[in-house]
């Protein structure tokens, strides 16, 4: 994963509620599995198998977001499992198409988190981080990006 994907995803987790990280996890997930689909077209196999290692591992932190006082939780767990399992699949295999098929999978529970975590409005999980302001402008095709640095930032003793 490039740095600014990482920058970018720490970021969104700095500022998100429990709805918005779930989405995140998912976002990362497919970076993981673009990034397989990308290293299985240059053949580069090690980078293929890390990928979807680390895919596999967002998934399993699907997982263990789930909450399973809600019936759905285990529907969803299962679903997880089966892509996990497609995933360990296409690293063993080399075929593109186990990653396709988990991705589909996801990619159809992707849309529906992503409608609750619009309507959740309950606060963001971390306090006290750095505000980012986007969107300055200084000529045509500049933009810039502004953070507030504030020294009571961290952990208070």
């Amino acid at each position: 994963m490039k740095n600014e994907q990482i920058q970018d995803f720490t970021r969104r987790i700095s500022h998100s509620n429990r709805s918005q990280l779930v989405v995140i996890l998912y976002d990362i997930c497919f970076a993981y599995l673009e990034e397989a689909q990308e290293a299985f077209q240059d053949e580069r196999w090690e980078a293929y198998k890390e990928a979807i290692r680390r895919g596999e591992r967002t998934v399993d932190e699907l997982i263990s977001a789930l909450d399973f006082s809600y019936e759905m939780a285990k529907d969803l767990c299962s679903i997880y499992i089966f892509c996990r399992e497609r995933l360990a699949a296409a690293m063993y295999r080399r075929d593109i198409q186990e990653i396709a098929m988990a991705k589909r999978l996801l990619e159809k529970l992707y849309d529906g988190f992503v409608q609750v975590a619009n309507q959740d409005r309950s606060s963001p999980l971390m306090h006290n981080t750095q505000q980012v302001y986007a969107g300055y402008t200084y000529g045509r095709d500049d933009v810039d990006t502004y953070q507030e640095f504030d020294t009571s930032r961290g952990f208070f003793v």
